[in-house]
Parts: C-alpha cells; sequence; structure tokens
C-alpha cells in the first residue's frame, strides 16, 4: 500500500502519542486481564478468566488475556495494554502491585486494577478479599470433621494473602479445639501438580485428615492424594472446586471473582469508579464458604450449625479476623 506524506504523518502522531502514553481512539470498552498462571486450575486464574468472560458477555466489552511469568513480563504486559487503548486492566494477583505502581502513570486513561492489591492512584486500584473469613469457617468445620487432631494447609507460594487465610484457618479450628495441630507448607510453585500430591501424601501418612488447598493448578494434585488414599477430607479454594473430587471434598472457600469483575467494570463503563481498595467479604457474598452437597449426609448436625452461626457472625460484623498489613507482608 501506498502512503500519502497526510498519511504518512498522521501514523507518525499516532505512535508518538502512543509513546507517551495516549492511547489510540477508540469507542469500544476494552477489558484485558493478566494472569500468573493457567487459566486451566479451576481456580485463582480460572475464575479469574471467568470473570473476564462474564465482563464480555453482559457489558459487550471486548476482551483480552495474558499469562505472565516474571515481574518483567507484568510490566511490559501493562504498558502493551495502556499503549493499545484499553479502558481496565486486571493484574490478577497481590505479586502484580509493583509493576502496575510503576506503569500506571504512562497511560492515565487506562485503569489498572490489582486483585489482592492495596496499592492506589489517580488510575489505579486494589480488590481486598477478605478470604480469611470463609477460611476461619473451614477451621471450624474442620475442626469438627478430624479424627486424629491433626489439618494442613498446603498453599502455592508464601503469598501474604495466602499466609494469612491459613492462619484464620487455623484459628477457626482452634476456636473449636485449643489444642488441634496445624502443619502449614507450601509446594513453592503454582503448577506442579505431581508436586502438591506428594506434599499431601506425605502429610496424610503422618496423621493429617483434613487439609486446605491452596496452590493453583498444584492443589489438583491434593485432590488426587485425598481421593486416592481415602484417608483425608480436603477444601477447595478460589472457585467452587466441590465436583473436582465430591467423594473427598467438603466444601470450598471460594472468591466469586466473576460477581467481583462485573460489578467494578460497571462502574467503570458508567463514569462512576472511584479508585480505591475495594472491599469485599462474607457480607459482599463474593467470598464465601460453599458446602459440598455430595457430602452432606456426612456432616454433623452440629458441625453445620456451628459453621452456619460462624458465618452469620462474620457477615454482621461480630466476628471480625484480624488481617496483617499487605504491604508488611495473594
Amino acid at each position: 500500500m501506498r502512503l500519502t506524506r497526510g498519511t504518512t504523518l498522521a501514523v507518525l502522531a499516532l505512535a508518538l502519542g502512543c509513546q507517551k502514553g495516549e492511547a489510540p481512539a477508540s469507542d469500544a470498552f476494552r477489558v484485558a486481564l493478566l494472569t500468573p498462571g493457567p487459566i486451566s486450575d479451576k481456580s485463582w486464574n480460572g475464575g479469574a478468566y471467568d470473570g473476564l468472560l462474564r465482563i464480555r458477555d453482559s457489558l459487550g466489552a471486548e476482551v483480552s488475556h495474558i499469562q505472565t511469568k516474571t515481574p518483567a513480563e507484568f510490566e511490559e504486559n501493562f504498558r502493551q495494554y495502556g499503549a493499545q487503548g484499553y479502558r481496565v486492566v486486571f493484574g490478577h494477583g497481590f505479586e502484580f502491585q509493583d509493576a502496575a505502581l510503576r506503569v500506571a502513570p504512562e497511560y492515565p486513561k487506562t485503569l489498572f486494577i490489582t486483585t489482592s492489591g492495596s496499592t492506589t492512584g489517580p488510575n489505579l486500584a486494589g480488590i481486598r478479599f477478605a478470604f480469611e473469613e470463609p477460611s476461619y469457617a473451614a477451621g471450624v468445620l474442620a475442626a469438627h470433621m478430624t479424627k486424629t487432631g491433626r489439618l494442613a494447609a498446603i498453599g502455592g507460594t508464601e503469598l501474604p494473602p495466602v499466609k494469612s487465610s491459613f492462619e484464620a484457618f487455623a484459628n477457626g479450628a482452634r476456636s473449636v479445639k485449643p489444642d488441634i495441630r496445624v502443619a502449614i507448607s507450601y509446594v513453592g510453585n503454582w503448577d506442579d501438580v505431581t508436586a502438591g500430591k506428594e506434599q499431601a501424601l506425605a502429610q496424610i501418612a503422618a496423621g493429617v485428615d483434613v487439609i486446605f488447598q491452596n496452590a493453583d493448578a498444584a492443589g489438583l494434585g491434593v485432590f488426587q492424594a485425598a481421593r486416592e488414599s481415602k484417608k483425608a477430607w480436603v477444601f477447595g479454594s478460589n472457585a467452587d472446586q466441590n465436583g473436582i473430587a465430591p467423594e473427598v471434598t467438603l466444601g470450598s472457600v471460594l472468591i466469586d471473582l466473576p460477581l467481583a469483575f462485573i460489578d467494578i467494570a460497571r462502574e467503570v463503563k458508567a463514569g462512576t469508579f472511584v479508585p480505591r481498595v475495594v472491599a469485599l467479604g462474607t457480607a459482599s457474598r463474593v467470598v464465601r464458604l460453599v458446602m459440598n452437597p455430595a457430602v452432606e449426609g456426612q456432616i454433623p448436625a452440629t458441625a453445620r450449625t456451628a459453621v452456619d452461626s460462624v458465618v452469620a457472625a462474620l457477615a454482621a460484623g461480630s466476628v471480625v479476623i484480624p488481617v496483617p498489613s499487605r504491604d508488611s507482608t495473594k
């Protein structure tokens, strides 16, 4: 194609504008998502991708997704979406905060949102999931279900949101049985299914009979271990994982990411969103413990009553779970 002098200047102006952080003009509502792991994990990343699709289907948005691995990729892809004129970019995880903080000032027309994030700015926001609350309720249930008095929590890596949810799980269990033992360990990554399985088998061999896992794809190995050993119960996390191994799953400590994402996206599209840390707890129904109906008959009525009581107290604010500072400590 031949370019006239006027066309050439227009293209050059567009390129220079993009370099200065001014995105190409577009009437479309464009939303992007960066995840730290595969969306096939049926957990943290898959739930976020479902949220992106909800925005597409409900708001008619143009959407895009990229799986990233390193902090350098976080920053590179934030910049890519800012230069392309995306209205909203979700960085899905606590670990995206630093990159978003660096990139956001360069693209003032793009809103950067980090989940489990606490940093804010003129076009920077965070979503704070009170994951500790349903984790505490799961601990109450675990204490009622254990026969050995030994529980475990297995995570991917020791991110502050994961660590604090495990502490809440342990505290919930100890509110029922003060002398209960809770072993907390980490796989070291979020993707190694075999390592997750091996770690769970080791815990089960040591006498653990209830495991709370929050390890994304690696967590699928925990389900495998519980199913094969037939000696332990499991809790799902981040998404409703009750169907993965229904015969050994007590319930799921979930974050309804599609609900969280669509509510924020509606505000942004309407022009009413104010950049801030959006706090979502039990009262919002975004975070909650979902019991597994497949094993309902194996849960004593006293256990169910205790869990229901704790959940109601959390929603009413009469029980408050201490949360460590995210700045100092998913």
